[in-house]
This record gives C-alpha cells, sequence and structure tokens, in this order.
C-alpha cells in the first residue's frame, strides 16, 4: 500500500512510497483511509524541525488528523464495517505518570507519551490504518469528509474547557471573547464560543477574502489589525497564533478577572521593551489567568464530536478550502493566503 513517509529531522525526505500492510500488532481494528488534514506541525515535521521515528525505524509515516472507514471492525463491539471513524493520536507513557494513569495523557507531566504522526508511532497518511479499539472515535455519518475536523475540534474543545475550569475560581460571568488567530483552531475556537452564548470577536490580519466571510457567517465580528485596537476589553482571549507580539497585547488587553488561554505554539517572536514586571504585576493586581492548552484525552475528543454534530455543515465545508490527492502531498504542505484547512483525500467518504 500507500503511505507519505519522512525521516525525521532530515529535510527534503518527504516522500509516497510502498510499505508494508500494517500490522495487526499495531490494532485488531483495519481502517481504509478517507481523508487526513494537514497543519502546522505536519510541516514542520517534513521541514526537518519536529518529529520522532518509531523505534528501530528511520522513517516515520505523517498525519494525525485522521477520517477513515471501518474495514474490520475486529475485537472491538461498538464499532461495524463502515463506521466513519477518526483515531485518537496521543497515546500515555509507559510508567505511567499520574495523569496518564487516569486516562489525561494531554496532561502527562513526564513527557514519554508517544503521538500518531508525530512521535514514535506511524500516523495516518497511509491507505490503510490499523488502531486500538480503545482509541478509536465514531463520527456521526452526516459530517462525511468534514469529520477530518474532529482532531483540531478536540484543540479547542480542551481549549475552551481550560477556560471555564480556571475562570470559574470566583464569580464569573463571562461576556466577550477575542480569538486571536482566524485559521483552523481560530475559527473553531470561535464556533466553540458562540455555542456557549458568548459574543465573538476574531481578529487576524486579513482584511478580505474567506476568513472576515467565515467570521461574520458564524455571527461573530471580525476586525484586522492590532489587539489593542478591537475597542474593548475581553472576558476571555483565546491565542491561537504563537506570534509573541500578540501574545504580549493579549496578556495586556484582557478585562480585570479575564482569562487568556495559549493554545498557538510559536518559536522566537522578540517584543521589543517589553516590561516584564510591570505585565506581572498588572496580571496579579487585577486578578488574571494565563493558562496554556495542548493537545486532548478521550472526553474532549467526544465533547469535539458533539460541537461538530451542533455545527452547521454548510459553514464547517467552507473551512476545508483544498483538496490534494496524496501523490500530490507537497503541494498540501505549502501555505497559500487564502488556505485554512488543506487535506490529502485517499478516498470518497
Amino acid at each position: 500500500m500507500k503511505a507519505i513517509t519522512v525521516e525525521p529531522h532530515k529535510p527534503g525526505t518527504g516522500r509516497l512510497q510502498d510499505v508494508p500492510e500494517p500490522d495487526a500488532r499495531d490494532g485488531s481494528v483495519l481502517v481504509e483511509a478517507i481523508a487526513v488534514g494537514v497543519c502546522g506541525t505536519d510541516v514542520e515535521i517534513v521541514q526537518g524541525k519536529y518529529g520522532w521515528a518509531p523505534r528501530g525505524k528511520t522513517r516515520l509515516v505523517l498525519g494525525h488528523e485522521s477520517l477513515g472507514r471501518v474495514l474490520d471492525p475486529g475485537q472491538s463491539s461498538s464499532l461495524k464495517k463502515g463506521d466513519l471513524v477518526a483515531g485518537i493520536v496521543r497515546r500515555p507513557d509507559p510508567v505511567p505518570c499520574p495523569n496518564c494513569a487516569v486516562g489525561e495523557w494531554d496532561m502527562c507531566r513526564n513527557g514519554q507519551y508517544t503521538e500518531r504522526g508525530i512521535k514514535e508511532i506511524d500516523g495516518f497518511m497511509s491507505e490503510r490504518w490499523r488502531i486500538e479499539p480503545e482509541y478509536v472515535m465514531k463520527i456521526d455519518p452526516s459530517l462525511g469528509l468534514l469529520g477530518v475536523l474532529l482532531e483540531p475540534t478536540t484543540v479547542v474543545t480542551k481549549a475552551w474547557e481550560q477556560v471555564f475550569a480556571v475562570g470559574q475560581r470566583a464569580f464569573w460571568e463571562p461576556r466577550t471573547v477575542l480569538v486571536t488567530g482566524a485559521g483552523p483552531i481560530g475559527l473553531l475556537a470561535a464556533l466553540v464560543g458562540k455555542q456557549h452564548g458568548l459574543e465573538v470577536h476574531v481578529l487576524d490580519r486579513t482584511e478580505s477574502g474567506p476568513k472576515p466571510e467565515l467570521v461574520r457567517a458564524l455571527g461573530a465580528t471580525y476586525h484586522a489589525g492590532a489587539v489593542a485596537d478591537v475597542g474593548f476589553e475581553p472576558d476571555v482571549i483565546v491565542e491561537c497564533t504563537g506570534v509573541g507580539q500578540v501574545i504580549s497585547d493579549s496578556i495586556q488587553a484582557v478585562s480585570a478577572g479575564g482569562v487568556v488561554c495559549l493554545t498557538g505554539v510559536g518559536s522566537g517572536g522578540r517584543t521589543a521593551g517589553l516590561p516584564v514586571a510591570d505585565v506581572a504585576a498588572e496580571v496579579v493586581l487585577r486578578n488574571n489567568i494565563i493558562v496554556g492548552s495542548v493537545n486532548a484525552n478521550k472526553r474532549h475528543w467526544y465533547k469535539a464530536g458533539e460541537v461538530l454534530a451542533r455545527a452547521d455543515r454548510s459553514w464547517l465545508a467552507r473551512l476545508v478550502t483544498r483538496r490534494e490527492r496524496p501523490e500530490d502531498f507537497a503541494k498540501a504542505l505549502e501555505r497559500r493566503p487564502d488556505d485554512i484547512k488543506v487535506v490529502i483525500q485517499f478516498a470518497g467518504a
């Protein structure tokens, strides 16, 4: 069968190649790949910045945003042939740490977790893949190809759970939220904010095109420019860019008692002249919270499925702006101005 693989930490080694059929030891559930979403992590792995091959191998099968169709349910009593499914990405560490021991592998304390398509386990960019029954998530069949959005939705589902958990340390009735960044994560974070009944604002650099249109179609307000120019102090800021200046501006712009949730992962990004001690003092005196959120556990996958099931299908469909064939995977890794979510499509949904 065909799979898209890379030799981690070696730029330019990504290729579509023949690989053996998935080993039954990797899971009793056999799945036909339909589509795999592409994100910045995949791009960085292909660029040689990130990633680990499975132990004893030199190459890693890419892909962690999966959508597939069950070919053989194996030992699963809850699955049947033809079900649409996605695969949970992270696995608990083998020790396990206290969090992994109770199923909260997204909060792993010792870093020995593994991740499909990223860290020491082959991913989902292959014509067929196997998975353990306990890591399979059924997808509402009415979603079809849009089920490929499940994994990124888990990320923002967890982020919102974190926001409400820390915000409720005291009496708190948030009304306004600012989402910084109108990529897939930002737009899905805005969707969840609307489902919670909040007044949602989204900020990005783009002044025209699909991103502003999608925000407005959601019933939210779009802003282009700087955080300081939105004209109000948000009760919640969900930061999805990972850009240093945007993070700094967000921390200084949130309302008293507000929460800044950081979901974007960047690098470098110096902020000129940032008075760290003064900013910290303001955070303390205004009872603000800054919380980081990454990955998701099984609870968040269930909740993300509910988010997508409630969402307007025509709006979700506009998030998938480009589909590429496996043999054209290099095109899928290219960033184009109007791209939101690009997927590599292996089969029809």
